[in-house]
């Protein structure tokens, strides 16, 4: 509006100054706005502008429209004020609020979206450990019901016999082992462990015979190579860190199998030809409660305390694995 006005102006002036002819139809006869001129006294000379000119100058709010007063001609043609009233001042204003609300309920629909987007993102590891442990909660009461219903079933009877008998040490033991895992991770900054110059060959023969009743069910043939080697650590780290590799030998093996177990040049190594590890899920299986298989029993506790006791000890792991053929784990101290 103060550009068509400043238009105007500088046209009235220049055609009084070079005594030309002002085209006023072109501006009063133009659809977009209303335009008159008055004198001196305000007094309408010619324009669309039926009403009478107000006491200022600038812009006047109306309901409908928007108004401005321009005093810049100083009387050039007699002209002393142009008025110029816009009546599309409220539909652009309704027009900017709807762009307003629009480019609102687009900018916050983008944004909830992108925040639905991070708050899934974010709460991807919360709800992934929750369902581990969930699974966890489920594996370790099936992996203890198992035991002590075989031990309750096999001492109900008066005359214990002798497979009873050896059935309810195999149940107990597991029972223990169980227990002991479990000890070790949740408990293991709290109990005060005394470290030992051990022999670890000695150690590694008793645990294997202690596994005899385990390994003979599947008719696993037991292949020993131990040279005598002492090593500074805890007893029960030690055992808890050969019985989870040994265990998970047994475990996972084929019936008829083998499991090589080596202690040589400070390293040992335990080998058995069972069904192998993905290699895509290598990375994985130190990880607390994974389990890179269904096909046996267990909550994903055995290796992530082996790699635990490894850490704390220095000692370095190696792990090949060939799925359906045969697994190495190797431990050098």
């Amino acid at each position: 509006m103060q550009n068509t006005l400043s238009k105007v102006s500088n046209e009235i002036i220049v055609s009084h100054m070079n005594q030309f002819k002002f085209d006023k139809d072109k501006y009063i006869l133009n659809d977009s706005y209303k335009i008159s001129f008055y004198d001196k006294n305000r007094e309408l000379l010619f324009g669309s502008i039926d009403e009478k000119l107000e006491n200022t100058l600038g812009f006047i709010h109306k309901k409908d429209s928007l108004k401005l007063i321009d005093n810049s001609t100083v009387g050039h043609l007699g002209i002393w004020y142009i008025a110029l009233e816009d009546f599309s001042f409220s539909s652009k204003l309704n027009s900017l609020k709807y762009q307003i609300i629009f480019i609102f309920l687009f900018v916050y629909s983008i944004i909830s979206i992108v925040g639905v987007y991070l708050a899934k993102l974010f709460l991807k590891p919360i709800n992934d450990e929750r369902v581990r442990l969930n699974n966890f909660i489920k594996d370790t009461t099936h992996e203890l019901n198992t035991p002590i219903s075989a031990i309750v079933m096999s001492s109900s009877s008066e005359n214990i016999n002798e497979k009873q008998l050896e059935r309810i040490k195999f149940s107990a033991n597991r029972v223990s082992e169980i227990y002991k895992d479990l000890t070790f991770l949740f408990l293991e900054d709290k109990i005060e462990k005394k470290l030992e110059n051990l022999e670890l060959s000695k150690i590694i023969k008793e645990q294997i015979d202690s596994f005899e009743p385990i390994f003979s069910r599947k008719k696993l043939n037991i292949i020993i190579k131990l040279e005598e080697f002492s090593f500074y650590i805890n007893n029960d780290d030690f055992i808890r860190l050969f019985n989870n590799l040994f265990s998970n030998a047994v475990k996972y093996n084929n019936i008829g199998g083998f499991i090589e177990v080596e202690l040589k040049n400070k390293s040992l190594s335990i080998k058995d030809n069972g069904i192998g590890i993905e290699e895509s899920k290598l990375d994985d299986i130190f990880k607390r409660f994974f389990r890179a298989t269904n096909q046996s029993g267990g909550f994903g506790l055995g290796l992530n305390i082996v790699d635990k006791i490894c850490k704390k000890y220095n000692l370095k792991l190696e792990i090949r694995s060939i799925e359906n053929k045969e697994t190495t784990f190797k431990i050098f101290f």
